[in-house]
């Protein structure tokens, strides 16, 4: 067991801003102009829509965590049920996928600055950062790493301040769209209140920001193991963020599509187009007048990215931390420093993570980080079921209701989340899968390989194989032999069988009690402890 253990200091407050903080990042400020130019009003729709389903997936995850309060729970859950290799890789991808959003909402940050301090990107090229902008994201980045080691109690006082201004600004631009220009006729007019049909409002829900937006919850889990009193807060607070956070976007959605100008519908929604630097909002505010409000937006533009990059260095080094389990990730990275956190870990992050920025082109980050992020999140509705069984006797704080058919169609949503990335990120997540492989080959040298369970994880690779096939011959970049409808069916009857598949290459009882006992010693828990959690 460890010296420091982590400190369970996280409150209700505290756990719900860091869910927050995760799904409000640099996106928000995009996020209903490219809802409505693909499913026009009807984008109130999509937001329902998204956030229900993830919601639904979210709940899979509360109940674990509720129960099984441990830290990088992302990579931690898959190896409860499923053991090392199942873990290994679904750690690798969720790894890969949180390095990035740091480095994405870094750039996000400066991006915002540079009209202000051009002197940030390459003047013959925006697209590229100078070095003095590569060295103030590292700054960034160094400042990021230091406000997480000095403990988990500052880190969350700190989310939890910029949070609140990430609240605070998205509905104080609401009400002042709707107080300044409120046209009722542009919900029905142009096409229309759904001009795209049930195909426009899947494509945003899909591809205009909807899922990707809400994806941001993901926080919550990992930092599970620093929670008092987990079994109440982690269902709480995500539900709650899921919540607040729907409402916060269901009302920039309307307050922005009552805003428009008839002169900004003229080519349709499809052709909605601003060039303003701060964005559409900025735009339409500036349209409006409301110029002090435009200032507003700009300030909060730099603060908002700065939070959900702050949370997620913290969460990424809890994943690492995670994997060391496996011996996937070396021993190094499991100690934790006096303040009970992994600062081994959040070096070698900010290491990683500052390479990203210095030699990869923003766009290429940005689909690298979506297509790694979601493939992590099918463990969940897997885990939920098994567990059932091979849990029995823990108490459950929260009980997932109807959970055999709430876990199938979560796991159903889960790979259709990764087949709307398209077959691009695909095709890079791919590439990801097999660099981690190599590594994996590399590490065996440390694992002893009667532990690796593969048995477990015979479903893993056919799964893969499978998603992929049916992403090349898809309508999201591939040959579109499988048309848009036809290509959800396909996914369901494939989920059938990979999911009875998965369920049934659970660890056994045996085998489950022993790598509980291993992972909870190894965290300083006790496993009475976790068998009746106050509820």
């Amino acid at each position: 067991m460890q010296e420091s253990k982590l400190k369970r200091e996280i409150g209700p407050i505290g756990l719900t801003a860091l869910a927050v903080s995760g799904i409000i990042g640099s996106g928000w400020l995009f996020a209903p102009l490219l809802a409505a130019k693909l499913a026009g009003p009807a984008a109130i729709i999509a937001w329902f829509i998204g956030s229900f389903s993830m919601l639904l997936l979210a709940l899979t995850f509360a109940e674990i965590s509720a129960m099984f309060p441990l830290p990088g729970g992302i990579a931690s859950i898959p190896q409860v049920t499923h053991g090392n290799v199942v873990s290994i890789a679904m750690g690798w991808t969720a790894w890969l996928g949180y390095l990035l959003t740091a480095p994405v909402e870094v750039e996000a940050t400066l991006r915002y600055l540079g009209q202000y301090a051009p002197w940030l990107f390459d003047a013959s090229a925006f697209e590229n950062l100078s070095f003095a902008g590569s060295m103030a994201a590292l700054g960034l980045m160094v400042l990021f790493v230091i406000l997480n080691a000095l403990g988990v109690k500052l880190f969350t006082t700190i989310n939890t301040s910029i949070t609140w201004i990430k609240l605070i600004v998205p509905i104080i631009i609401t009400v002042m769209f709707v107080a300044s220009s409120f046209e009722p006729a542009n919900f029905t007019g142009t096409g229309g209140f759904s001009p795209y049909g049930v195909g426009g409002i899947l494509a945003a829900v899909s591809s205009g920001g909807v899922i990707l937006s809400m994806i941001g919850f993901r926080h919550a889990i990992d930092m599970a193991g620093e929670v008092r009193n987990p079994g109440r807060i982690v269902p709480l607070a995500m539900i709650a963020a899921m919540l607040i956070c729907l409402l916060l976007y269901l009302g920039l959605q309307v307050a922005f599509i009552g805003a428009l100008q008839p002169a900004d519908l003229t080519n349709g929604w499809s052709g909605l187009h601003f060039t303003h630097p701060g964005g559409p909002l900025a735009s339409v505010a500036t349209a409006l007048g409301l110029l002090w409000l435009v200032s507003l937006m700009n300030t909060t533009a730099v603060i908002s990215p700065f939070g959900s990059a702050l949370v997620a260095v913290g969460a990424n080094a809890r994943l690492v931390l995670a994997m060391t389990g496996t011996k996937f990730m070396p021993a190094l990275f499991a100690r934790l420093s006096r303040f009970g956190v992994p600062f081994n870990a959040l070096l070698l992050n900010l290491v990683i993570g500052w390479l990203a920025v210095a030699f990869l082109d923003f766009s290429e980050i940005v689909a690298a980080h979506s297509s790694l992020v979601v493939l992590s999140f099918i463990v969940g509705p897997i885990a939920v079921v098994a567990l059932r069984s091979l849990a029995a006797d823990y108490t459950r704080p929260f009980r997932l209701p109807f959970v055999r058919a709430i876990g199938y169609a979560t796991f159903i949503l889960a790979t259709l989340i990764v087949y709307w990335s398209g077959w691009q990120t695909i095709q890079i997540l791919g590439l990801a899968m097999a660099v981690g492989a190599l590594i994996f080959a590399v590490r065996l040298r440390s694992m002893d390989r009667d532990e690796l369970d593969l048995q477990q994880a015979a479903w893993l690779l056919p799964y893969c194989i499978g998603v992929g096939l049916i992403s090349w011959l898809g309508s999201f970049g591939g040959i579109g032999l499988i048309g848009e409808g036809y290509d959800i069916a396909v996914c369901a009857v494939f989920c059938a069988f990979i999911y009875r598949l998965a369920l049934r290459s659970a660890l056994s009882q045996v085998q489950f009690d022993q790598q509980a006992d291993d992972i909870l010693a190894r965290i300083g828990y006790d496993k009475a402890v976790l068998r009746d959690l106050e509820v």
